[in-house]
């Protein structure tokens, strides 16, 4: 059972509700693990606390030039959709910082002048925490690579249990490599233009994908009343509401979870449990004309 948390902008709550999840299924007895895969500004851990126990390398696959073998035919140059190979002259430059992986180069050369190397672009650290099982991916300074670690942290899905996924903030290509193939997805937004706005981009994204989803309001009765008016016309559920409390607020800052730090969100984050794998149990699509993957 799979799980993404997801927002169509940064700042609705979405790692809030993530990790909120994580621990109230983990009270219930449930296996469950929490997978960061907003891999260019993780911040789960500093809510969830965990004990790194394993830190392993993401690396991509780059072309290594062997200038013995090139005979400066420029097919690799050709094939190559991202300007990492340039030819001046006869000499072939290769920059592995715009390279995809995706290997074409090192096929098409005639003379094997293009062997496979690799270079690290970040890390996947493992861990746990008061039965929460623990993953993030950590992607280096100044690379762009990460949907390639995103699918590294999914790897590690739990085969039985719930698997919680943090996705990044939008709709770009990470965002669609964190949520696809989950069971359903929360939007989590908050009652604001902004908030709509960007909001009705990640409900088009997921019914493009074909994704049963549900959205969560976070800081509810703070704004006006403009999201609660799209999804009743767009027939999406609203499946809860979490009110804009400053004592969420004060625990946020301290770092400190809700279901922890203040009394009567254990109950709150709790019953979004039950809706959730109830749904979940019986593929019922949470998202209205979003149909399930």
């Amino acid at each position: 059972m799979v799980v993404a948390v997801a927002s169509g902008k940064g700042g609705t709550g979405k790692t809030t509700v993530a990790v909120n999840l994580a621990r109230v299924i983990a009270q219930n007895g449930d296996p469950v693990r929490y997978l960061d895969c907003d891999v260019e500004e993780p911040n789960g851990h500093i809510f969830l606390q965990p004990r790194i126990e394993t830190t392993q390398p993401v690396n991509v696959m780059v072309p290594v030039l062997d200038p013995t073998k090139c005979n400066a035919c420029g097919l690799c140059r050709d094939i190559c959709e991202y300007g990492a190979i340039a030819l001046m002259g006869r000499k072939l430059l290769i920059f592995p910082n715009l390279c995809r992986s995706c290997g074409g180069c090192v096929r098409v050369c005639p003379t094997g002048a293009l062997p496979e190397g690799h270079r690290p672009v970040g890390v996947i650290e493992t861990g746990s925490v008061d039965g929460i099982g623990f993953v993030h991916g950590r992607m280096n300074i100044g690379e762009a690579m990460a949907p390639t670690i995103i699918r590294r942290v999914k790897d590690h899905i739990l085969p039985e249990g719930v698997s919680i996924i943090d996705a990044p903030p939008g709709t770009s290509c990470p965002v669609i490599q964190s949520v696809r193939g989950a069971d359903f997805v929360l939007l989590v937004t908050e009652p604001t233009p902004f908030g709509l706005h960007d909001l009705t981009l990640a409900v088009e994204m997921l019914k493009e994908l074909k994704l049963p989803f549900g959205v969560i309001v976070n800081r509810a009765g703070s704004g006006d009343d403009r999201v609660n008016t799209y999804c009743r016309d767009e027939g999406v559920e609203i499946i809860a509401e979490i009110p804009d409390d400053r004592r969420v607020a004060e625990a946020y800052s301290r770092g400190l979870l809700a279901v922890d730090a203040v009394p009567g969100y254990a109950e709150v984050f709790d019953e979004l449990r039950s809706s959730i794998l109830e749904r979940c149990e019986s593929q019922k699509p949470i998202g209205g004309t979003a149909g399930r993957a």
